[in-house]
């Protein structure tokens, strides 16, 4: 596999010469690429960035639809950044609310928000916001992930809605994309608040960070994987700074066609967005240490007996993983399969995502 991928880990020799260019292991994880040394901001005392006031979403503002920058904290004291999208017609009455976030290593102007508007448009409070370390959101240093604290980031989503004078705390859901599909899966099994769940094109990623695409890392890979990102803390640590991959989905040529259709969104006019971890930024070298040993999809059966939906295209690479948590949860539970949709496909095409299907969902699911 190429490294250059919005779900995709590539670890290196540290000893070799030329070690931040040579394969060790690719363990295909989401969008652990670097954000360079020279280019990432400082966020002190885990205060949320200087939000733009601007409209700079990478989708067309909606008529139907306020729109409102917002922040709100975590259980650990870092300010998230939100986009809160309310519907025009609400009058003064308690609406029902999302929670939305991802893909993992993307930003709250690119899918996570055309979702929240979309839903929005659709009767639904809903707040689309930055994960912690990453966009506007507060935490340092810059552009690292971690199983624990993105999924507190949802149940911090919950509490802000919770407090919201146009929500009815009673009839909040959660919608996860791609790596923060299973961060939200997660997030649900144990916030007992959230009354429903839908994952759209769901990674799993402490699976696929510890045992690659397909699970075909090898035990002997796995401790070589992470000998390398153990003795990297020693080298973090010496230099009080931490070390960050080679820049993400800068194609080479030859890639699969998975890693083209990453390139097609992050990349081009159709997604790219500067503060996105995955628009040609990175993550951590040693991002995926926790993710190696803390498997987020183990208490997946506790959701119920509140309904998920799991959505996921025909034609994805990531298929399996909505197929693995499908037959893992208990009932009630579906799995939506959409013809001829690729992985990406999920992100941002409006007649592919099947917001009518989501909709209902939700209606009926956060029904007064």
């Amino acid at each position: 596999m190429n490294r250059n991928t919005d779900s995709g880990i590539e670890l290196h020799h540290l000893d070799a010469p030329n070690a931040g260019r040579r394969n060790l292991l690719k363990l295909t994880g989401a969008g652990v690429a670097a954000f360079g040394a020279a280019s990432f901001l400082k966020t002190p005392n885990a205060k949320a960035q200087n939000m733009s006031q601007e409209w700079d979403k990478v989708f067309p503002k909606s008529e139907k639809v306020d729109h409102q920058k917002v922040t709100f904290r975590n259980r650990y004291g870092i300010t998230l950044a939100g986009d809160l999208y309310l519907p025009k017609d609400r009058a003064n009455d308690r609406l029902p609310a999302i929670v939305v976030s991802g893909p993992f290593g993307a930003v709250k102007e690119q899918s996570s928000g055309l979702y929240a508007q979309t839903m929005a448009e659709r009767g639904f409070v809903t707040l689309a916001f930055d994960p912690s370390y990453t966009g506007e959101s507060g935490g340092e240093p810059r552009n690292v992930a971690s199983p624990d604290i993105n999924t507190e980031d949802f149940m911090a989503g919950v509490d802000y809605l919770g407090l919201h004078a146009s929500v009815d705390r009673e009839r909040i859901g959660v919608i996860g994309i791609c790596g923060w599909g299973g961060m939200a899966l997660n997030a649900v099994a144990a916030d007992k608040r959230v009354k429903a769940v839908v994952a759209s094109t769901m990674y799993d990623m402490t699976r696929v960070m510890s045992k690659g695409y397909n699970d075909s890392v090898t035990p002997e890979q796995r401790t070589q994987a992470l000998e390398q990102m153990s003795r990297q803390r020693w080298d973090d640590a010496e230099k009080g700074t931490p070390a960050y991959q080679p820049p993400y989905n800068e194609l080479k040529g030859g890639e699969a066609q998975f890693l083209v259709d990453y390139h097609d969104y992050y990349m081009t006019p159709r997604g790219y967005h500067k503060r996105a971890v995955n628009s040609g930024n990175a993550w951590t070298i040693t991002t995926p240490m926790a993710f190696m040993n803390m498997p987020i999809l183990s208490y997946i059966k506790e959701i119920s007996p509140r309904p998920l939906l799991l959505i996921h295209g025909e034609k994805a690479h990531s298929r399996y993983f909505s197929e693995t948590a499908y037959a893992n949860a208990a009932e009630p539970k579906e799995l939506m399969i959409i013809p001829g949709a690729s992985h990406v496909d999920l992100y941002d095409k409006v007649d592919v995502i099947p917001f009518d299907k989501i909709a209902s969902f939700f209606e009926q699911h956060l029904a007064a």
